[in-house]
């Protein structure tokens, strides 16, 4: 069986670079992660696609979306890669995935590759307030909706109006933001879409009001987090359904903050956050992960779940 495996993988790559050569799309292959998220760890994905057009995406997706694993990676803010070669294609939005517009009524569109602090910025240059929060989060608009990423009591939920995305198979499809259920970080919409863009709706604000707010969340986020290390942000969620406490105050009360393994540490400024200090491995990072997740339940019965998306091999 994984003979054949092996043969059917070696098969699709060649088809895959045949298409490359007659679409002249980017793909790149044997392609090195390790650069490609902010814990700077990881290892090799077999293929590594940036699609220059939604055309040139719907068109790879039709002809190869349901023969083969696909992860899509943003930013990769929260993100903790295997050290192995991921079997499968990365998929990369570029620049042409991340414009902005504004629309009547308040209504701003944003492409999911579009970083959260320039669609805040863009919101503050044209005076609409309400979308301040997303300055303060380190990702793209895609991976905010994908985990209903948040802030200072606000979610993406408060401010979504609709999102596109596109199925494996191709299909393009709009979702209006009432019908999709959302949790504390966390929705109902399908893994395997991958979004293309969002409309938001905010309120009309002057321009120094808004820059005055971000401002004052920046500086309460500089102050709390870590900042210019090696690091993917809130390594778990708060377990708002188990207990009123915070993540952070459940490690500090469970875990020796000294504790590491290899390069991978506890941050000293936030114990939520997880640090490469130098050249920490997949393995390293994941036992650290583990072994806080572990004694936080063995000290206090709560069971963490990870906020950090790990990509496995």
């Amino acid at each position: 069986m994984d003979e054949r495996i092996a043969k059917l993988n070696i098969m699709l790559i060649e088809e895959i670079k045949k298409f490359s050569d007659e679409t002249n799309s980017k793909f790149y292959f044997d392609y090195d992660l390790k650069k490609s998220n902010w814990f700077n760890i990881g290892g090799k994905t077999k293929i590594y696609f940036k699609p220059e057009s939604l055309a040139n995406l719907v068109f790879f997706l039709k002809t190869f979306g349901s023969k083969v694993k696909i992860f899509t990676l943003g930013a990769g803010s929260n993100t903790l890669i295997n050290d192995d070669i991921f079997d499968g294609i990365v998929i990369k939005l570029g620049k042409n995935f991340s414009n902005t517009s504004l629309l009547p009524n308040n209504i701003i569109v944003a492409g999911s590759a579009c970083s959260d602090k320039k669609l805040s910025d863009f919101a503050c240059d044209n005076e609409i307030g309400g979308l301040e929060f997303l300055s303060c989060i380190p990702g793209t608009v895609g991976g905010g909706l994908r985990m209903n990423a948040g802030c200072f009591n606000r979610e993406f939920k408060d401010i979504l109006v609709s999102v596109q995305a596109i199925d494996r198979i191709g299909r393009v499809i709009t979702i209006p933001a009432n019908k999709i259920l959302f949790e504390y970080r966390n929705n109902d919409l399908p893994q395997d879409l991958i979004f293309l863009s969002a409309s938001f709706k905010g309120e009309k604000k002057i321009k120094n009001t808004i820059e005055k707010k971000m401002k004052e969340l920046k500086e309460a986020k500089d102050n709390a987090q870590p900042n210019k290390i090696k690091t993917s942000g809130s390594t778990f969620k708060n377990p708002i359904n188990q207990t009123k406490k915070k993540v952070w105050e459940l490690i500090r009360d469970s875990v020796p903050l000294d504790t590491s393994f290899g390069d991978a540490s506890i941050s000293e400024k936030h114990c939520n956050f997880f640090v490469n200090n130098n050249n920490a491995s997949f393995n390293d990072m994941k036992k650290l992960i583990d072994f806080v997740a572990d004694s936080v339940e063995k000290k206090t019965g709560i069971k963490l779940e990870k906020e950090i998306k790990i990509l496995e091999s």
